[in-house]
């Protein structure tokens, strides 16, 4: 999922709180703690198949998505109660555009109006303005991700202090609980995230060759989980293949200069790892700058830059989508949840999808419920 969850700035802090609970659910696999920030954990032996566990940023196990259900009678009372919905989020992209597709139709479907929907650039401070622009539409619900978790912990305690029923894709603000401050957190099962972009990359370079592992390199639950199951599964499944260079990042904007240095320094190297499909794409300006059409690149997220370049047979060979519409249907469903005073479940996920050249037109149909962009199939 595209990153959202996108800061680079540190929450240690934040992180410290959950840490013990999540090191004993994820078995030293996923876990977001100090050591996934650094990209830098040892790999899973290969001989020792890493966990499919994995946990929220305060330990929450993840149930299923249809773990959300309304009785008719729950959603005859959402649609009675005129209830009004605002999207806080942290960027625009395709991804967004399409959890925040489902999301509606499902507002649609439950009587709630959506009065606004801002944007941040991955900017806390953008992110904090918006609110306060929302806050004055009085909405019952908010739908958000917060850009930084730490100091989104003040930002968002206006809302929660007005009762506002916060639902959150992905990423709360710091200290903020589910049933508490929040009421459930929709996201993508992370670590089958890391396994299908390891399959992905390890099928197109049948099983061998050195590679490069790039990695957000911020303390956040989300990415951390996600880019080390990507390494746990390609150690277990490729023991041939060998990650050579490994290289962290806050800003996406810095990739392309990364990318560049890294087959500068390893010009042997036959595939790269990147975190989300924006930062993918300077990757992807960077080898082409280089002549590398030999590098083989997978990621996370539908996007249609990666998605064109894959459907002409470039360096992208693989990209995992996120279930999008569902998420957004979730988070609404979740919101209903929030009116009802229902207790939800903490955490859920949605399964995630491999996408390569071969089902590229149904994948992208699946995961944003539209079909792909001229730009994509040439049409």
């Amino acid at each position: 999922m595209e990153t959202p969850t996108l800061v680079g700035r540190r929450n240690a802090r934040w992180l410290i709180a959950g840490a013990m609970a999540l090191a004993l659910s994820l078995a030293g696999c996923a876990g977001p703690g100090t050591s996934g920030a650094s990209g830098s954990g040892a790999p899973a032996s290969p001989a020792t198949q890493p966990s499919l566990e994995f946990a929220g940023p305060n330990g929450e196990k993840p149930g299923k998505l249809d773990e959300l259900a309304l009785t008719d009678g729950e959603k005859a009372k959402v649609k009675s109660g005129n209830y009004t919905a605002a999207f806080v989020w942290h960027t625009s992209s395709e991804f967004v555009s399409a959890v925040e597709k489902g999301a509606r139709e499902q507002f649609r479907d439950l009587g709630i109006k959506v009065v606004a929907s801002t944007q941040a650039g991955f900017d806390a401070a953008t992110q904090a303005n918006n609110l306060q622009t929302v806050l004055a539409l009085n909405p019952d619900i908010i739908v958000t991700i917060a850009v930084d978790p730490v100091s989104a912990e003040a930002t968002f305690k206006p809302a929660v202090e007005k009762g506002i029923k916060l639902v959150i894709m992905t990423t709360p603000p710091a200290h903020y609980k589910a049933g508490q401050q929040f009421v459930s957190i929709v996201t993508e099962s992370l670590t089958e995230a890391g396994q299908l972009n390891a399959k992905i990359l390890g099928d197109a370079l049948g099983g061998q060759g050195d590679i490069g592992y790039m990695y957000h390199d911020a303390d956040f639950w989300f990415t951390n989980q996600r880019d080390k199951a990507f390494k746990a599964w390609t150690s277990y499944l490729y023991p041939n293949e060998k990650i050579v260079a490994e290289e962290g990042f806050t800003d996406e904007a810095k990739t392309q200069e990364i990318a560049a240095a890294m087959i500068a320094r390893h010009p042997d190297l036959k595939g790269i790892y990147v975190p989300w499909a924006t930062a993918a794409q300077g990757v992807l300006a960077a080898l082409r700058d280089a002549g590398r059409s030999d590098v083989k690149v997978v990621t996370n997220d539908l996007d249609a830059t990666l998605a064109a370049d894959m459907a002409r047979g470039g360096n992208a060979v693989g990209l995992v989508g996120n279930s999008s519409i569902s998420i957004g249907k979730g988070l609404a469903t979740a919101s209903a949840y929030g009116v009802l005073k229902k207790k939800a479940p903490a955490l859920v996920a949605t399964t995630p999808t491999g996408i390569t050249k071969d089902n590229l037109a149904q994948g992208w149909k699946d995961d944003y419920g539209t079909e792909p962009p001229s730009s994509v199939t040439g049409k």
